[in-house]
């Protein structure tokens, strides 16, 4: 019938018809809205993104990107807007015009509202598709959790000083 749109069956087809900049996410097949962040958020946020960018660039090792950016971790049921990602040189052909198609080599989250879904459902879907490491901050109290994956399974890192974060995959510290 003519005039009559498509009625979507799935999440990924519901969040492929969001408007630009949406804060949605979709983990298996389920989506998942989030409210804006914080001007705390945002600070700690620009303060990493700001020196990771910097750095990522002078030793041309990949691309450093912070949210909103759509990152299609498979095709059916797995869209996510990490805080920061960064890819490396030797991927950076995951990267295409309106979106990320692939795993990142490295993903931060900063907690928000809902620190169960960094935490435990981000934790397990990044795991799952291989994401290499994995770090979470608390921009409250400038905690962090580190992981890197061994074997298909993250192992915890030493936890650094509140305020620091070392990503083991570049081998460089930020302070924030």
């Amino acid at each position: 019938m003519r005039g009559i749109e498509q009625i979507p069956r799935t999440a990924m087809e519901v969040f492929k018809m969001l408007p630009e900049g949406t804060l949605c996410e979709v983990i298996d097949n389920v989506l998942y809205m989030s409210p804006a962040p914080t001007p705390n958020h945002q600070d700690v946020l620009a303060d990493i993104i700001s020196l990771l960018r910097i750095y990522t660039r002078q030793n041309s090792l990949g691309k450093a990107y912070c949210s909103p950016i759509d990152v299609f971790l498979d095709e059916e049921k797995n869209a996510v807007q990490p805080d920061i990602l960064f890819i490396k040189a030797e991927n950076i052909d995951i990267v295409k015009d309106k979106a990320i198609h692939g795993v990142p080599d490295l993903i931060i989250e900063l907690l928000s509202s809902n620190k169960t879904h960094d935490t435990q459902l981000k934790y397990s879907l990044y795991e799952d598709k291989g994401v290499k490491e994995y770090i979470i901050v608390d921009p409250e109290t400038k905690e962090t959790w580190q992981y890197v994956l061994q074997n298909d399974k993250y192992i915890a890192q030493p936890i650094a000083e509140n305020g620091k974060i070392h990503i083991n995959l570049l081998n460089f510290t930020i302070e924030f």
